[in-house]
């Protein structure tokens, strides 16, 4: 007798999609690209987790306060410090204390070598807000240590 299958067909073939891309991904890829990766699968499955009691969030702007409050303190230990949106699809977020930075010293004597540290947390935002019906291109930015801003640009709807 067949098992259960606990997801639908089509979720299979979904899911073995992302799974050779992510595989492409880690054989032609660079260290950024891999690990930018890993961090939209993770943000991708644990908002799910977040979001799973919360009522339908309506809107670009509240599925973006919920990223910077419940689902930024799930996954990085506190809430974003400031969103700032230009009302056309581009979102700032700043986080003043960013906890990878933390240990860091304060100044600009590390920002060249910060990129390859903030790759994962710009995936797992970006998989969160592809889960949340946001497709979206999420960079980040250092100025001054331990201070991150990640922009978050929307993409055209077609």
């Amino acid at each position: 007798m067949e098992q259960m299958r606990l997801y639908p067909r089509l979720d299979d073939q979904v899911l073995n999609k992302q799974l050779s891309l992510v595989k492409q991904v880690f054989i032609q890829g660079n260290a950024e690209t891999r690990l930018e990766a890993m961090g939209y699968r993770v943000g991708f499955v644990l908002v799910e987790k977040i979001a799973k009691d919360i009522p339908r969030m309506n809107g670009e702007l509240e599925r973006m306060k919920f990223l910077c409050k419940e689902f930024w303190t799930a996954a990085f230990g506190k809430q974003i410090d400031n969103l700032r949106t230009n009302h056309q699809g581009v979102y700032v977020m700043q986080d003043n204390e960013f906890f990878i930075f933390s240990d860091f010293e304060a100044g600009k004597q590390y920002v060249e070598t910060s990129a390859i540290y903030l790759a994962l947390p710009c995936g797992i935002v970006r998989g969160a807000l592809y889960n949340l019906g946001i497709n979206c291109v999420v960079t980040s930015s250092v100025e001054n240590l331990p201070v991150v801003k990640f922009h978050v640009h929307m993409q055209q709807k077609n």
